[in-house]
């Protein structure tokens, strides 16, 4: 017989640094299990937030899928940067080169709604103007 789903929850989490906490206890799973599996699976991410979506089932068990850092994370440590622009669109807080949203588009190309990788750059470098962050490099708007 299959499990019963009864949650789906989306949460982020620094990498190795999951503990039990009210957002787990709310998920019904077995939380000291979690922890230590994602603990785990971020070894290599150290430093970095990360997107994880778990499946909760009625038996207690679960499983989890890990996503890629969020592009303003990336977007920030690129850039050398604390936060973003008070006022997106006129304030410029940073710049970075087009290749920097390169690689962050390539490296998440897989959760974004993209086919190619100047798909997922255009994506990247409209969350980067969102932020206040100037890309050096990409092609203007206002040639169209």
């Amino acid at each position: 017989m299959a499990k019963k789903i009864t949650r789906v929850a989306k949460l982020e989490f620094m990498a190795m640094q999951a503990k039990p906490g009210a957002e787990l206890a709310s998920l019904g799973i077995n939380m000291p299990q979690f922890t230590q599996q994602f603990n785990e699976a971020t070894k290599d991410r150290a430093g970095e937030v990360v997107p994880v979506v778990i499946t909760a089932y009625d038996d207690k068990s679960f499983d989890f899928q890990l996503k890629t850092t969020p592009a303003a994370f990336l977007l920030k440590k690129a850039a050398n940067i604390q936060k973003g622009a008070k006022k997106a669109g006129t304030e410029v807080v940073a710049t970075i080169d087009v290749s920097e949203i390169k690689k962050i588009a390539e490296y998440k190309l897989p959760d974004l709604n993209a086919n190619t990788v100047e798909a997922a750059m255009k994506i990247i470098e409209g969350t980067a103007r969102n932020m206040g962050i100037k890309v050096n490099g990409m092609p203007s708007k206002e040639g169209k």
